[in-house]
């Protein structure tokens, strides 16, 4: 089956789709994006994912392009489409079309919308979460807005492929003063020597993850202390236990970390009972 694309109020085969080589999004980086989890054919996290899309959106000064109930159709539509049932819906809005300017346009323009979708294995992401990943460790050389989910990912891609060659599933992030930040596209945890999940607070330049916040809550309901309070990749590698969380990779457990393995070398429990504790949240409240 052709995968379909939303693109600006139309669904077309995704090889089809396009826009204007003049898009801002594609000249000059000027756009947002957010990603949804799909569980069981639905929008995990929905309401997280919304309430990130418009702070984004307004620190860029673009317009929501529709209205919020508007768009959760064109979502699940897209989902319905693409017959996904487990796996992400991709949402992207750039400021739109115009003369290639720095500044923003004189004349408002409509924004461009963009809505993919498309399947993961879930036997697939269910067997490497249980054999557990192996990540790398970089300096964090990106710009002083991490908050906002910008489209401008190339040092995110450079760390990630950097990780790839290495054979790793992420790379951590780590700023000037030696602290973890994040990873390229996930919001990195330990367990540390007292038992506390510990992950950076978002004061610290760093994405404020829809699935992290989830976490947060789901650990809490479970009884685990949290604490959003940063570690150095000694006390990563220290740890009783390290894993990372996104709407792609939900919660996955690190075993090794540049040549250090983790705890015992396999995936810890508090890791593995949060990733099936968020998996039946999410069940639950997707929309």
């Amino acid at each position: 089956m052709s995968r379909l694309a939303y693109v600006n109020g139309r669904f077309l085969r995704q090889g089809d789709a396009g826009v204007s080589i003049e898009d801002r999004g594609y000249q000059l980086g000027d756009g947002i994006y957010e990603v949804w989890a799909v569980i069981d054919g639905k929008l995990a996290d929905a309401e997280g994912h919304f309430v990130r899309l418009k702070r984004s959106l307004g620190e860029l000064q673009i317009d929501m392009p529709m209205s919020r109930e508007a768009l959760t159709v064109a979502l699940r539509e897209t989902v319905r489409r693409n017959r996904v049932r487990y796996g992400i819906v991709y949402l992207q809005v750039t400021r739109g079309v115009a003369r290639r300017d720095h500044a923003f346009p004189t004349v408002p323009v409509a924004p461009t919308v963009v809505i993919t979708a498309r399947s993961i294995d879930r036997d697939g992401a269910e067997a490497k979460a249980a054999k557990g990943v192996s990540v790398i460790t970089l300096p964090d050389n990106r710009w002083g807005r991490c908050d906002i989910k910008t489209i401008n990912l190339l040092p995110n891609v450079l760390a990630k492929q950097a990780a790839k060659e290495e054979g790793g599933f992420e790379a951590l992030l780590v700023d000037a003063d030696g602290l973890v930040t994040e990873g390229a596209s996930s919001n990195a945890w330990i367990v540390d020597r007292e038992g506390v999940l510990r992950t950076r607070d978002t004061g610290a330049n760093i994405l404020r993850g829809v699935t992290r916040l989830s976490i947060i809550d789901v650990a809490r309901q479970a009884g685990y202390k949290v604490e959003e309070r940063p570690f150095t990749v000694a006390e990563a590698k220290a740890a009783r236990e390290v894993f990372v969380t996104g709407a792609g990779a939900l919660v996955m457990p690190v075993v090794r970390i540049d040549d250090s393995p983790v705890g015992n070398g396999h995936p810890g429990e508090v890791a593995s009972a949060l990733r099936a504790a968020y998996i039946e949240h999410v069940t639950q409240t997707a929309v």
